[in-house]
């Protein structure tokens, strides 16, 4: 029991401490995920007070939709952006 317990607490730092490097490395990642949430969130209170006859469900539902689009929206340019540094940004500086 002692040492699965260990192992866990390890594997959490060690999950931790890689949490902590990927920050290091993209500083946008977390300040984009947060500016994101706060947005929706704000996007989503201003419609809740100016949504008129709909109903709350509906309301729901629309920010569901719209929170998953901006997941997949940041996963695709996080992507694109992958692309860009490995195989356009890497070449030119393996030539010198």
């Amino acid at each position: 029991f002692y040492l699965s317990v260990m192992s866990s607490a390890e594997a959490f730092d060690e999950s931790e401490s890689k949490l902590i490097r990927k920050a290091k490395e993209n500083p946008f990642v977390p300040a984009g995920r947060l500016t994101g949430c706060a947005g929706i969130v704000a996007y989503g209170l201003y419609k809740l007070k100016n949504r008129g006859n709909t109903k709350m469900s509906v309301h729901l539902i629309h920010m569901r939709v719209a929170a998953q689009g901006f997941v997949v929206g940041a996963m695709t340019l996080g992507v694109v952006y992958s692309m860009w540094r490995e195989y356009f940004a890497k070449p030119k500086n393996q030539e010198k």
